[in-house]
């Protein structure tokens, strides 16, 4: 049976499904699209948020470790601070304390009975440690003769305790300026022993300084030896 051909209403309706089923594609691919790009937006823009706190945290972090450098900084600076005023008061300390020992050895020396005998012991310690037969005896022009009568006692002990006799000379060489004392060369002038006040209280100060830092202040913890 031959087809007959399509009456209008016939291609009417053939063309009205082709339109429906090209609108039902349309609309799927529509659809597709809109989840696709949904989908690469909501990426993106994780992405970028992500980013930008990645960097917000970088920055943060940077200022975090500033701040704990420059109170590091600060701490440091502040605790130096605190340990220089702390051993400028220390050493402040240590000077009155050595300012009372140098009044002590300048009443010494305005203590006549007192001084000569400290005179005839230090001119005698140097008669023994030099053990030669002549000795000058260097003195304060104002104490020369003080050095003599202590020369004269220190010769008679000297004699009784070695069995040598030493002819010692004065002069008055040194300087008024300090506190007192002698000074003992030998004959051939090749030895001379400082048995001057200022002398002897540098000498003790050297030496008795560790001690006495430790007795004032206590053992220093920075240090693991002491002298």
């Amino acid at each position: 049976m031959a087809s007959r051909p399509l009456n209008d209403d016939e291609v009417l309706s053939e063309m009205n499904k082709m339109v429906a089923f090209i609108k039902q594609e349309a609309l799927e691919k529509a659809r597709e699209i809109k989840v696709k790009a949904d989908e690469e937006f909501a990426i993106e823009k994780a992405k970028l948020v992500k980013q930008e706190q990645q960097a917000i945290d970088a920055q943060y972090e940077k200022k975090r470790k500033g701040a704990e450098v420059a109170q590091k900084i600060a701490q440091s600076t502040l605790t130096n601070k605190s340990r220089l005023k702390l051993l400028q008061q220390r050493e402040e300390h240590l000077q009155d304390l050595f300012s009372t020992a140098r009044e002590s050895i300048d009443a010494l020396a305005k203590d006549e009975g007192r001084y000569v005998q400290f005179l005839e012991g230090v001119i005698l310690q140097g008669f023994l440690a030099l053990l030669e037969p002549d000795v000058t005896v260097h003195a304060r022009p104002k104490d020369a003769d003080q050095v003599q009568r202590a020369i004269d006692g220190a010769t008679r002990q000297y004699n009784e305790i070695s069995g040598r006799t030493v002819k010692a000379a004065v002069k008055s060489s040194l300087s008024d300026d300090i506190a007192g004392g002698v000074q003992l060369v030998s004959g051939n002038e090749r030895i001379t022993l400082d048995n001057t006040l200022d002398e002897r209280l540098r000498l003790l100060e050297d030496r008795m300084l560790p001690e006495i830092r430790t007795d004032l202040f206590g053992p220093n913890a920075n240090r693991k030896f002491y002298t």
